[in-house]
């Protein structure tokens, strides 16, 4: 069990109180813009839904700070190997006897509270970077525990892939694709109605405790109802809710039928922005890799919403696309400049 760091919950509000006043608060005035019209009557979310929301906000509000996503380059772990930084591999046994960092531990996904709560002094590092395949489960586990209070825990973006060509083969390099930029459109869609945010049932009475089981039972769940690919929602883009999690140039330029527009920065802990997301159908969030929208559907399945990110993002299904417009929309190819010839060892 993942226990929530009373000391972190300060240094995580004051470093949000010093962000604000860096930006002169303005990060804060595009959070509470919303397109729900102001004529719309309110919907009171659940007792549980705030007690959580509340305990999030007095952490730091994490998710939106500075500091989400909190990806890390290939580049940088490289230059920090020396340092005082902890490397979590979260691979499979037999990928991992493949080739790993040297000094990385592998862990599976489901042992990380344990591993937080009884193997680690945690704040002892500097970094905790852990490393998967392509960086989406990364990204999604990072979330969690940053969420659960750990705010020296990061995802090496591009996962193993980014590291050396080894890893990248069957990796990303093997799921790049524009099978389905043909079917991209441009029209605007409308945000749901306002509704409640899901139940969550937990029978608990405070923040600190609902969130604290909630953590527990997605670590436990494992990742993979947190993933789907893009075969799967071109197939049939009517049954699910799709969220673009991008730049609006990037939403006009072509999305995935059916799909809206919310806001990064500007959705995540908004009472009236994440009300708009139903509660009875599956949420498909995307962007560029795969990794913000990792991030941000730890958060949504925090809340208990069937959120899934859509792994490898648009590089999935517009890939050419994206090189082509790459310079005018900076969009993020993956491409073999991504990958570094870094050492690794065997087992």
């Amino acid at each position: 069990m993942i226990k929530i760091k009373p000391i972190l919950r300060f240094f995580s509000l004051v470093a949000f109180v010093v962000s604000l006043s860096c930006s002169g608060g303005q990060k804060k005035t595009e959070q509470t813009s919303t397109s729900v019209n102001e004529t719309t009557p309110k919907v009171e979310i659940n007792t549980e839904a705030k007690l959580l929301l509340k305990t999030l906000n007095e952490m730091g509000d994490y998710a939106n700070s500075r500091d989400f996503p909190s990806l890390i380059k290939p580049s940088s772990v490289y230059e920090e190997l020396d340092g005082n930084i902890l490397i979590l591999d979260l691979r499979s046994e037999s990928a991992f006897d493949d080739g790993h960092i040297k000094g990385a531990v592998r862990v599976d996904f489901s042992d990380l509270p344990a591993y937080f709560t009884n193997d680690i002094k945690p704040f002892e590092y500097d970094k905790i970077v852990l490393a998967c395949y392509a960086g989406q489960i990364a990204s999604y586990a990072a979330s969690l525990l940053r969420l659960a209070g750990y705010g020296n825990v990061y995802a090496m973006r591009w996962g193993m892939s980014g590291w050396n060509q080894h890893f990248a083969e069957d990796s990303w390099l093997a799921n790049v694709s524009s099978d389905f930029q043909d079917q991209l459109e441009t029209e605007d869609h409308d945000k749901a109605p306002l509704t409640d945010f899901p139940q969550l049932n937990t029978g608990l009475s405070s923040g600190d405790e609902i969130l604290q089981q909630r953590i527990d039972s997605l670590f436990a769940a494992g990742y993979s109802d947190a993933l789907i690919h893009a075969d799967d929602v071109f197939e049939d883009p009517e049954h699910y809710y799709t969220i673009n999690y991008d730049r609006r140039d990037k939403y006009e330029s072509g999305h995935i039928p059916g799909a809206i527009r919310y806001k990064p920065g500007g959705t995540l802990g908004i009472v009236s922005e994440m009300q708009t997301i139903p509660v009875d159908k599956e949420v498909v969030l995307y962007c560029n890799t795969g990794h913000n929208s990792g991030f941000a559907t730890a958060y949504l399945r925090l809340f208990g919403y069937d959120a899934k990110t859509l792994t490898f993002g648009n590089n999935a299904f517009m890939y050419d696309k994206m090189k082509e417009e790459e310079s005018s929309l900076s969009w993020l190819p993956f491409t073999e400049a991504e990958i570094h010839d870094y050492p690794y060892v065997q087992d």
